[in-house]
């Protein structure tokens, strides 16, 4: 897992979200100051450090400026005491944002640029904003890793193909997708963990992402083959599906009782191994299961469904043994 690279104040303002994850961001201040690294994916309102309180300020995050922390600022500037906002911006802030389309006073203007602080705007209300901004931000900051292998939804679940070089891995996904199921990452995927329990994935590259490499046939792009109903940019990962050349030495489970799990980033997601032999259709048996984990994740387990039944044939035909078995006592 390689560094993450640094998100600065100018990163935030050109993320390319559409329609309910917009932001809305513009600049309208402090421009020198847009290279400002942000290192932490939390936020604060500052009311109370503009009106001189700063014990436990949380300079190092974004400010977030609503109707009362703009009401506080002019109530400075009326008052003709702006000391406190010279010291609010002694402070090392990367940026502040005012949400509701406000602007903030010119003395606070001038204060900002002077401290190179970038001031951003936006038209949505504080409370909708925050929301949006902490999700982002929340996936900014998520821990990442990139893993070779591929990821396809089948029916609604997130699977990730996993194998040696030359397993099938591809065909295996392209298969899939020409039976209606869809491609999110092939060769390299790139997860991250959001609020340690989920799992995303995605391709590692949005250029190349949904094309596909066949050995014989060369680079394919999945997207003018088979449509914009064959790909997704992401998908939570919900099971593991690792292919492996059949060994004739080795024990595979056969009846499905035993969990095993492999874990990423924290998270433990459930995990298959499938032997690759001539005679298998390995996407129909990758289809049955994604339906069998769902059905798992319903609450019906079909292999301890099964040890049950057993359980009960066998309790049953014991009791019917004893029963005719002996002998009457007169």
């Amino acid at each position: 897992m390689g560094p993450r690279k640094e998100f600065t104040v100018l990163d935030l303002i050109d993320i390319d979200l559409k329609e309910h994850n917009s932001l809305n961001l513009r600049c309208i201040g402090g421009r020198r100051g847009l290279g400002k690294t942000i290192t932490i994916p939390n936020l604060n309102r500052p009311g109370l450090a503009i009106m001189g309180f700063y014990d436990s300020f949380a300079y190092e995050r974004i400010q977030i400026f609503g109707r009362g922390e703009v009401a506080a600022i002019k109530k400075q500037i009326d008052e003709e005491s702006i000391n406190h906002i010279v010291h609010f911006f002694s402070f090392q802030i990367p940026c502040c944002i005012f949400t509701h389309n406000l602007s903030p006073e010119r003395e606070f203007f001038d204060e900002a640029e002077k401290a190179e602080c970038p001031l951003l705007q936006t038209d949505l209300e504080s409370s909708e904003f925050v929301i949006r901004l902490t999700r982002i931000l929340a996936n900014i900051f998520a821990p990442k890793r990139s893993i070779h292998g591929v990821l396809v939804e089948v029916y609604g679940l997130g699977i990730l193909l996993l194998g040696d070089s030359g397993v099938g891995k591809s065909e295996t996904a392209l298969e899939l997708i020409e039976r209606g199921h869809r491609l999110v990452a092939d060769d390299v995927v790139e997860m991250h963990c959001i609020n340690g329990n989920v799992l995303m994935g995605e391709g590692a590259n949005k250029i190349i992402g949904h094309h596909m490499e066949i050995r014989g046939l060369g680079i394919i792009n999945i997207t003018h083959l088979f449509g914009v109903r064959a790909i997704r940019d992401s998908k939570q990962i919900q099971l593991v599906v690792k292919l492996e050349v059949w060994d004739a030495v080795k024990n595979y489970d056969r009846i499905g009782s035993e969990e095993n799990f492999m874990e990423f980033l924290g998270v433990n997601i459930p995990e298959l191994v499938i032997p690759v032999k001539p005679g298998r259709n390995i996407p129909i048996i990758i289809e049955v299961a994604a339906m069998n984990e769902r059905l798992k994740k319903m609450g019906y387990n079909s292999s301890k469904e099964f040890n049950r039944n057993i359980l009960k044939w066998i309790e049953s035909k014991q009791a019917r043994s004893v029963y005719y078995g002996s002998e009457d006592v007169i």
